[in-house]
């Protein structure tokens, strides 16, 4: 019972402190909050104001396998994002998982690596692990096979302004404005084996 109490009120106090405006005590206790919240307890006001996609992203990934002998396999490209949407699609109450998990992870993997793709803090190569493992568990449970690194494409396409989209060259303005981001090569734990 103190054991539960005593968690609580640290769980209160750390949340506060993230959430608090920026202070001597926060600011010196900033990696502990950091700890304590992401990627758990992390706290938005995007229930009060949303912010719609303005893309649509379609997240792939294929897998690298090297034989015995030490020729590389490369896989075809497994789309990620279907999964997702074929999960939500008619599905009166899709998890919230189905819905934002792979969408939140490259959000996170944005926030983090810039357009470089490296990792530059220990929360994005948290991020950056995130995602892989993300790939690599949809690939086995799809897929199956042993393979050892998985490498992701994100193709990204706005989405057109509603008086844009009237217009009869607004589909061809989309696909040329479409742009196409292959992630490096990843190292996974084992699958498959």
């Amino acid at each position: 019972m103190v054991l539960c109490l005593a968690t609580a009120l640290v769980h209160v106090l750390l949340v506060f402190l993230h959430v608090a405006p920026p202070n001597p005590l926060s600011q010196q206790y900033s990696r502990q909050v950091s700890a304590w919240i992401f990627p758990l307890f992390e706290q938005n006001w995007r229930l009060f104001a949303p912010d719609p996609e303005s893309v649509n992203r379609q997240i792939s990934a294929r897998t690298l396998h090297t034989a015995p002998d030490g020729t590389e396999q490369v896989s075809g490209w497994f789309d990620l994002t279907a999964v997702d949407d074929s999960a939500v699609k008619h599905n009166a109450f899709p998890s919230h998982t189905a819905q934002n998990m792979l969408r939140r992870a490259w959000s996170s993997y944005l926030e983090t690596h810039g357009g470089d793709d490296q990792p530059h803090s220990e929360r994005a190569l948290m991020a950056q692990r995130y995602l892989t493992n993300i790939a690599a568990d949809r690939i086995a449970d799809h897929r199956g096979g042993t393979f050892e690194s998985v490498q992701l494409r994100v193709i990204t396409v706005p989405i057109a302004r509603p008086a844009a989209a009237s217009g009869p060259d607004a589909s061809a303005a989309v696909r040329k404005a479409a742009q196409t981001r292959y992630l490096p090569w990843w190292k996974v734990a084992s699958h498959g084996n």
